[in-house]
C-alpha cells in the first residue's frame, strides 16, 4: 500500500544512502517469484511511492495521486516559481484517469461520494475485493512468467508511438 509524500530530498538522506535503498528495492522487488499488487491510496510521491510500486497488478484510489514528484517541486525546477503548481499537477498526469490512460496503474478502485475518508469500510471493502480479484487472476501465473511480465511492463513505461 502506498500513501507517502515521498523520500526526503536533502543531503541527509543521500548521505545515508537513500538512492541506493530505494534502487536496491526496486531491484529486489523486481525479481520477487511472488504475485505483487500495489495499491496507492492516497499520495504515492517521488521515491518514497517508486520503492514500493513495482507490481504485476498497480491498482490505484479514484482520487489519489502518484508521481516522481510533487506540483510545487515540478513548478519550482521547471518555471522557478512554485505557485505554478496547478500548472505542474495538470503538465504532470498525476490524476488517477491520466495514470490510467497512460499505462502507469492498471485499475482504479472508485471511491464512495466524496472520497475515501467518508466511508472508510465501505472503502476496505473495495480496495480488499479489488486486491482478492488481482491475486486470483495473478496466482495462475507461473513465477517465472510473472517476472518476465513485470519486467516487460516497467520497461514500457513512457514509450509511445510516433504514429
Amino acid at each position: 500500500f502506498i500513501d507517502t509524500a515521498g523520500a526526503y530530498p536533502g543531503l541527509d538522506a543521500e548521505e545515508r544512502g537513500q538512492a541506493e535503498a530505494i534502487a536496491r528495492n526496486l531491484m529486489e522487488m523486481a525479481v520477487l517469484e511472488v504475485p505483487i499488487i500495489v495499491t496507492v491510496t492516497g499520495e504515492g510521491g517521488s521515491g518514497g511511492a517508486l520503492a514500493l510500486g513495482i507490481g504485476d497488478r498497480v491498482l490505484i484510489l479514484e482520487y489519489a495521486t502518484y508521481s516522481v514528484i510533487s506540483p510545487e517541486g515540478c513548478a519550482a525546477i521547471l518555471w522557478k516559481d512554485q505557485d505554478r503548481k496547478a500548472e505542474a499537477a495538470e503538465a504532470m498526469k498525476m490524476t488517477a484517469p491520466d495514470l490510467l490512460a497512460l499505462g502507469v496503474v492498471d485499475e482504479i478502485i472508485p471511491e464512495p461520494p466524496g472520497g475515501a475518508h467518508t466511508d472508510p469500510e465501505a472503502t476496505c471493502r473495495r480496495v480488499g475485493d479489488t486486491v482478492e480479484r488481482a491475486l486470483q487472476d495473478l496466482s495462475r501465473i507461473s513465477a517465472k512468467e510473472l517476472i518476465a511480465r513485470r519486467y516487460e511492463k516497467f520497461r514500457s513505461l513512457g514509450a509511445f508511438d510516433e504514429g
